[in-house]
C-alpha cells in the first residue's frame, strides 16, 4: 500500500504509465471476452496472460496474496454450492451424463464437476486484470482520465474517494477487531468454534458500519464547505494527455475482442467437455 493510503504501488513499468481510462477499458474488454466463452482452455490462457501482465507491472505477490486467498475461497464455496444444488447442470450443457456419485434422487455427474472447474477458472481469469487495475492505477489520475472521456467529474471524484477509502476500511476493521479481542471476544480458530467466531464478527461489523457512515458525513460536509459541485466543469492537477502507448493498448484490446468474437462464432461456440 502506498503512503497516500491507497492500494496503488509506484513502479517503473509500462503498465503504470498507461492512462487510467485505458486500463478501465482493458477491464471491460477483458471481462467481455471471457464471458463470451464456456471453455476451460480459454480461461487458462487469459489467466496466464494476466499473470504475465502482473509480472510486467512488478506487483509483489505479498500484496496480492490476501486477495488471491479470498478469490480462491470464494470460487471453492461457489463450486461446492453449485455441485450440491444443481448436480446435473453440467450434463445439460455437455449433452451427456456420466454419473460420479449417486444417492437416491441425488445424482452428481462428471460433467457438472467439469463445469464447476470451468466456472472457477473463469473467476480466476478475471482476478489478474482486476488486481492490475487496482495496484497500478492512482485514484486521482484515474478520476481525471474518466472525466477526460466524458464521465461527470462528480462521478469520477466519487470513484476516486471510494478507491482511496478501501485501505481505510481494512485498517479500521483490524483496529476494531483488536479492540474487541481486548474485551474478551474470540476471533481465532484455536480460541472458539466457527459459530462463535461468526457471531463475534457482528461486534466488529456494526461499529465498522457506524464509523464508515460518520466518515462519509465528514467528507460530505468538507466538500460542501469547499463548494464542490457548484460548477459544471473542473480542472485536474493530475491530468495528462493520451500517448502512443495508450492508443496501441486500445488497438490491441479491440483486436483481441474481435478475435474472441470470431472464435465464439466458429470454433468455441459451446461448453467444452473433452470426455464426451
Amino acid at each position: 500500500m502506498s503512503k497516500a493510503g491507497t492500494l496503488y504501488i509506484e513502479q517503473d513499468s509500462p503498465i503504470q504509465k498507461m492512462d487510467g481510462s485505458i486500463k478501465f477499458l482493458l477491464i471491460i474488454f477483458w471481462t467481455s471476452s471471457i464471458f463470451l466463452f464456456q471453455d476451460l482452455r480459454v480461461f487458462i490462457a487469459f489467466f496466464l496472460v494476466g499473470i504475465l501482465l502482473l509480472r510486467i507491472a512488478k506487483i509483489p505477490f505479498s500484496s496480492l496474496k490476501p486477495l488471491f486467498i479470498f478469490i480462491i475461497l470464494f470460487t471453492i464455496m461457489n463450486s461446492v454450492l453449485l455441485i450440491i444444488i444443481t448436480p446435473q447442470f453440467g450434463s445439460g450443457l455437455a449433452h451427456s451424463n456420466h454419473s460420479f456419485f449417486k444417492l437416491k434422487a441425488y445424482d452428481l455427474s462428471y460433467e457438472t464437476l467439469w463445469f464447476a472447474l470451468t466456472l472457477s477458472m473463469k473467476y480466476l481469469s478475471i482476478f489478474p486484470i482486476m488486481m492490475l487495475f487496482i495496484f497500478t492505477t492512482h485514484p486521482s489520475k484515474f478520476a481525471s482520465s474518466l472525466n477526460k472521456i466524458g464521465v461527470s467529474y462528480k462521478v469520477a471524484y466519487a470513484i476516486n474517494i471510494a478507491l482511496r477509502y478501501i485501505p481505510d476500511i481494512k485498517d479500521e476493521f483490524v483496529n476494531i477487531m483488536h479492540a474487541q479481542e481486548a474485551r474478551g471476544l474470540s476471533f481465532r480458530k484455536k480460541d472458539a468454534n466457527m459459530y462463535t467466531r461468526l457471531k463475534n464478527y457482528n461486534a466488529v461489523l456494526i461499529p465498522l458500519v457506524l464509523s464508515s457512515l460518520n466518515k462519509i458525513e465528514l467528507i460530505s460536509n468538507a466538500m460542501d464547505l469547499r463548494g464542490f459541485g457548484k460548477y459544471k466543469k473542473r480542472t485536474w492537477y493530475s491530468w495528462q494527455a493520451y500517448k502512443k502507448r495508450d492508443f496501441l493498448a486500445l488497438v490491441l484490446m479491440v483486436l483481441v475482442l474481435l478475435i474472441c468474437i470470431a472464435l465464439k462464432s466458429t470454433l468455441l461456440s459451446s461448453f467444452w467437455y473433452p470426455f464426451s
